[in-house]
């Protein structure tokens, strides 16, 4: 059995906080490289270059690449044969944010209730998704979520009859009915099968793989493909303005399901698509 210190997760979730929301991951940055030779609208053009050159700065400067440091989402895989000694490791999470948004001086977003909206002021409580795996270690994955794109996603229960096509349909009117609002470009999760909060669970999952990287399996990788191809026909374009560039990328995960349902979720993550992982 390894023996791990809460202490160093709290550490290393805090440099998590902090580097995630400063510095854009380079998959995201580069597809939005490549997006500008391809963007047919000038304002397009213009506002991925601006895009970059905020990433730049923020990077440079030690500042949020957004005012929207986003609630944090954590998916974390536990080896079997690790102990956490000195503490509670949701604790240990919980004491990482607390002390990454505030010496990062990273805007706090968490209300104690949805209702009464007082905020906690350290931007706890941390969303924690927890998986029990094989070996002695423990994998954190980190991604900081803005509600502007958090408010657009969308969940519909399909009947099997709907097919592949009733999926492409449902996931393509989620992000024309989003419009500008999320922030585009975007990066579309999609998570279809299982029951209605796995799916929910799958679509925020599939936006940790980065843009680029796709589904292993061929029918996915396809639809995955045509998915991004339709997006970009919608001509929502770089932040609601017109162009080609809707979505940088779509991530697809899927799961098995009831004979009689086919559930599909879609989270969209705006151009600011921050995620980042640590191994312990």
């Amino acid at each position: 059995m390894r023996r791990i210190d809460a202490k160093i997760i709290t550490s290393k979730v805090k440099e998590m906080c902090m580097k995630a929301n400063y510095e854009l991951s380079n998959d995201v940055l580069d597809k939005i490289k490549q997006s500008i030779d391809k963007e047919e609208s000038p304002i397009g053009k213009d506002i991925l270059e601006k895009l970059i050159l905020n990433a730049n700065i923020a990077k440079k400067e030690r500042v949020p690449i957004c005012q929207d440091t986003g609630m944090a989402v954590f998916f974390v895989d536990i080896g079997q044969d690790v102990f956490v000694e000195g503490g509670n490791l949701t604790e240990a999470i919980n004491e990482g944010v607390r002390q990454g948004y505030t010496e990062g001086y990273l805007r706090k977003s968490v209300v104690k209730d949805p209702f009464l909206r007082e905020n906690t002021k350290d931007n706890t409580p941390a969303i924690i998704h927890y998986n029990i795996v094989e070996g002695d270690k423990i994998k954190i994955r980190f991604a900081p979520k803005g509600f502007g794109s958090e408010n657009m996603g969308g969940l519909k229960m399909l009947k099997p009859s709907d097919g592949i096509e009733g999926v492409k349909q449902f996931v393509i009117d989620v992000v024309r009915k989003a419009g500008p609002n999320p922030c585009p470009p975007v990066v579309v999760g999609v998570g279809i099968g299982g029951t209605m909060e796995k799916a929910c669970l799958l679509a925020k999952k599939a936006l940790l793989r980065n843009v680029g990287k796709f589904n292993e399996k061929k029918h996915i990788k396809q639809l995955e493909l045509e998915l991004l191809q339709e997006i970009n026909k919608l001509g929502i374009g770089p932040q609601g303005l017109g162009g080609r560039t809707t979505a940088l990328g779509v991530n697809v995960e899927v799961f098995p399901t009831h004979i009689a349902g086919l559930p599909v979720a879609v989270n969209l993550n705006c151009h600011v698509a921050r995620h980042i992982e640590v191994q312990i």
